[in-house]
């Protein structure tokens, strides 16, 4: 028998062990022995007309231009009608990712989902014609799927109201508003909706992120005041709700390192990520950069990683070696990479022809190589640090794009470790 001495000594052992935090490993998902290895389900929640032309074709009057296309999902659904954009929007939502789509991600080797949401699936401007509060169910059965795969899952607020890019991927295209007081106030009700829901332990098994934003426009919004968001929320989340979800904060399209002062282990901030996204081809300088020299670009993007203050993905990036996508641009503007890209006045130059361009039953086989080697320079660069999450997992007509027909193409490596061209950044790290 125990004297009751010891007894007391080991229940007062029992109750200091257990007043101690846990570990930070136990407490956030452990990022820093993880490598994400993902998907985005782009163009499913948030629709964009390069993913899903056939949604936007509908619309054409003439086959000269484009003219009458709504460009985004804000101008789909005022051109519909709520009851008419509803009907077509939930036939979409069913169909264009299914549990199927989960097993084949897993299948493939992917460990992690990134889903695009916009902030109408929550709440409503007064005057939006958005179809609301369907999605979150599509959402909520998504990480269900996720969990019965052994995936987990970002929940991405890829929308603002008012726009925070001026992007179709924003909802609203060719407007950066979200900054302005009513759109502010709505955007921070849904995001702290978002977070609260998202954080709590009936998720937290499968649903290790939660995006603050997508893709703020960095050049020409606020700056301080996206930190004051970015801080709002991670208070929010820490202290008011005191749980340890992830929060992940988007670069803006700032320099790395821009974010090494804010919310840092040093400053007492925990589970905080940046998210970085990488393509070559939204300028006339990117996709005229030879094949050297765009993985040289990608190689010296995995180094800066190592010198980032916080856990950091690549949370999109693409084979794409050209904007020849159809719409990839935006609806009614053109490529940069045959010279038909027009916009605001912006000049484009030739530097080869488009076509044939996504059909690779056209493609020598030294292009075939050259897209090879793209992407698995890009998956070793950024694997570097924390890992990368493609976008996107699948699109209509695009084969630079599409995960799933790269792998089929046997472009994208299978299994992901697999490497024709090993060692591409190797002069680099």
């Amino acid at each position: 028998m125990l004297s009751m001495q010891v007894v007391s000594l080991i229940s007062l052992l029992v109750s200091v062990c257990l007043a101690q935090p846990l570990p930070l490993s136990k407490r956030y998902f452990e990022y820093e022995n993880y490598k994400v290895r993902g998907v985005n389900l782009g163009g499913w929640l948030v629709l964009e007309p390069f993913i899903t032309p056939s949604l936007f074709e509908t619309f054409r009057t003439n086959e000269y231009n484009d003219d009458g296309i709504p460009y985004d999902e804000y101008h789909y659904c005022q051109y519909l009608g709520e009851d008419l954009a509803r009907d077509r929007l939930k036939q979409h939502w069913s169909t264009w990712i299914t549990e199927a789509d989960f097993e084949d991600i897993s299948n493939t080797g992917l460990n992690t989902v990134r889903i695009p949401i916009g902030y109408w699936a929550f709440e409503l401007l007064d005057d939006d014609p958005y179809v609301s509060g369907l999605q979150e169910a599509y959402l909520d059965q998504a990480i269900e799927w996720a969990r019965s795969y052994g995936l987990k899952v970002w929940v991405d607020l890829h929308g603002a109201p008012g726009s925070q890019n001026g992007f179709d991927n924003s909802g609203l295209r060719d407007q950066v508003e979200f900054q302005q007081d009513g759109n502010w106030d709505v955007f921070k009700n849904v995001l702290a909706y978002v977070i609260e829901k998202y954080s709590r332990d009936e998720f937290t098994d499968t649903v290790v992120g939660v995006e603050v934003l997508n893709e703020p426009l960095g050049p020409v919004i606020d700056m301080d005041k996206l930190k004051e968001l970015y801080n709002w929320a991670y208070d929010y989340l820490r202290n008011d709700l005191q749980r340890d979800q992830i929060l992940v904060i988007h670069d803006a399209f700032q320099k790395a390192n821009y974010f090494d002062d804010q919310l840092t282990v040093e400053q007492g901030a925990f589970g905080v990520l940046v998210d970085h996204h990488h393509y070559q081809v939204f300028s006339p300088e990117e996709v005229g950069r030879t094949i050297d020299e765009h993985i040289s670009v990608v190689c010296e993007q995995g180094k800066e990683t190592l010198t980032e203050a916080h856990w950091n993905v690549v949370g999109e990036w693409s084979a794409a070696l050209t904007d020849c996508t159809k719409w990839l641009n935006g609806v009614g503007i053109g490529a940069r990479y045959d010279g038909s890209f027009v916009k605001n006045q912006d000049t484009s130059y030739w530097i080869g022809s488009c076509e044939g361009s996504q059909d690779i039953s056209t493609w020598t086989s030294d292009k075939k190589d050259n897209y090879r080697k793209y992407i698995e320079a890009q998956l070793d660069a950024y694997e570097i640090r924390n890992g990368w999450i493609y976008w996107c997992y699948k699109t209509e007509d695009t084969l630079e794009w599409d995960y799933r027909k790269l792998v089929q193409s046997g472009l994208f490596p299978q299994p992901l470790t697999n490497r024709q061209f090993p060692n591409q950044c190797s002069s680099t790290y």
